[in-house]
């Protein structure tokens, strides 16, 4: 690990006015520390947003869930508003990890580092969500840029998640039998702006699936998936999984997240 300075703000004012090109916010702190760990990553100080009460908490507010950016995954799973409003968000807060990473993971720091293979990323574009900073507002459709790249300007602190309520939603992913980490997830939704599809770990980023929404505009049925096909060309291939692996599953996954959105 790289050496670097360490400070503890009280509040994202003070937050916000210590940071600068090189620095980096660490918030749950369990991809961006052992990045650094491993000398992947590197800031010349990092700033623990742990202690700023104004980044945690859950509100819903008529049609709306706004989500704050140091809300852990466990808090999201737990909480009886997320589950009355959106229930398929909850699901796929407590499928996130285990124990250990759903009590210190938060939401805000899962999509500041934009991981492919996070499910927070497909949540927030399967649900039309938007992303608070300290700055501006940002539509999850502009959000994603890349691999581990995003919208963010150097210092941009998220501040909160606010949801549209969807009228049903619902997450899948599959899991690599040996390791157990998702190969494929995707986020189903329909709601009063229409029906939305979201992709993660099928590419660098985060994406939305535009077959499979043009598909359930049409008929939001697991049938009308009959003749999706994802293209392989199209398609992240590792050690894990081929591309065609991939694609294939992105189709089986979308069927399964209609059904389980239908069966609400």
């Amino acid at each position: 690990m790289y050496a670097f300075e360490y400070a503890k703000p009280g509040s994202s004012a003070e937050a916000v006015a210590i940071a600068d090109d090189e620095t980096r916010y660490l918030a749950g702190g369990q991809s961006l520390v052992q990045s650094m760990r491993l000398r992947l990553a590197s800031a010349s100080r990092l700033i623990d947003i742990g202690a700023i009460p104004d980044l945690a908490g859950i509100r819903v507010d008529g049609s709306t869930v706004r989500i704050g950016a140091m809300t852990t995954h466990a808090a999201v799973a737990a909480s009886a508003e997320v589950r009355r409003a959106i229930p398929a968000l909850a699901e796929l807060a407590g499928g996130i990890g285990d124990p250990m990473v759903r009590n210190m993971g938060t939401i805000g720091g899962s999509l500041a580092n934009a991981d492919p293979a996070a499910c927070y990323p497909a949540g927030v574009l399967g649900l039309g969500a938007s992303i608070q900073t300290d700055r501006r507002e940002i539509a999850a459709d502009d959000f994603f840029r890349g691999l581990y790249e995003t919208a963010l300007e150097p210092g941009e602190l998220i501040t909160a998640i606010s949801f549209p309520t969807p009228q049903r939603a619902a997450y899948v992913k599959f899991k690599q039998p040996a390791s157990r980490f998702a190969l494929v997830g995707v986020m189903v939704s329909q709601g009063p702006a229409g029906v939305r599809a979201a992709v993660r770990g099928a590419k660098a980023c985060a994406c939305r699936g535009a077959d499979t929404e043009s598909a359930l505009s049409q008929d939001c049925a697991v049938a009308a998936l009959n003749r999706v096909r994802a293209a392989p060309a199209d398609t992240t291939a590792d050690l894990h999984a081929s591309s065609e692996y991939r694609a294939a599953m992105i189709v089986v996954m979308a069927r399964r997240a209609v059904a389980a959105a239908l069966a609400r």
